[in-house]
């Protein structure tokens, strides 16, 4: 990865978290708005549904023609975006209005899969995290949708960033690693 690519600019350090804790939270959160960059520069992001296949690839899958698939053409950077255990409450010591979560960030390089065992494989990582109670029916389905379906791989650029606000059973906020 490269490294360089992405410097956070974390306000609170005191919350932000390691790229095991962000990896995590992409894997858990239901969907990950990917943002990518209109060909007329403006921006578009939408959720998808994201598979991980190791610690710097994500795959998703579309039509063979869209916005997606154009913003990619015109400019391959994406962002990612995920946040789960996301709750609304009052601060138990100061009682402020605040929201506990935990959230991930990243930058990749997004690109159309072509070869047919690298759509296979990641057409099988998305319905395994998805529908992995009904994976007796893939082989049939790879059959009667693989030419109609796009894959799109995003290589991660650096290594995700995670941050969390949480409260621990004593009302006191969470800090780094403290889990």
């Amino acid at each position: 990865m490269n490294a360089g690519i992405v410097e956070s600019r974390m306000r609170r350090s005191s919350r932000q978290m390691d790229e095991a804790f962000a990896l995590e939270v992409l894997d858990k959160a239901p969907y990950v708005t990917v943002s990518f960059t209109r060909p007329d520069g403006s921006p578009y992001g939408v959720p998808l549904s994201l598979a991980r296949t190791d610690d710097e690839t994500f795959y998703f899958h579309c039509a063979m023609e869209g916005e997606k698939l154009d913003c990619i053409a015109a400019n391959p950077v994406v962002a990612l975006s995920a946040v789960t255990r996301c709750t609304p409450t009052v601060g138990p010591k100061d009682g402020s209005f605040t929201l506990q979560y935990k959230s991930a960030m990243a930058i990749g390089k997004a690109e159309m899969v072509t070869e047919r065992e690298e759509k296979i494989k990641a057409l099988r990582a998305i319905c395994l995290r998805f529908l992995p109670h009904h994976m007796e029916a893939f082989d049939d389905a790879i059959e009667r949708s693989i030419e109609r379906t796009a894959v799109v791989r995003i290589t991660l650029m650096a290594p995700p960033t995670g941050k969390r606000k949480q409260y621990d059973k004593d009302g006191n906020e969470m800090k780094r690693q403290s889990r």
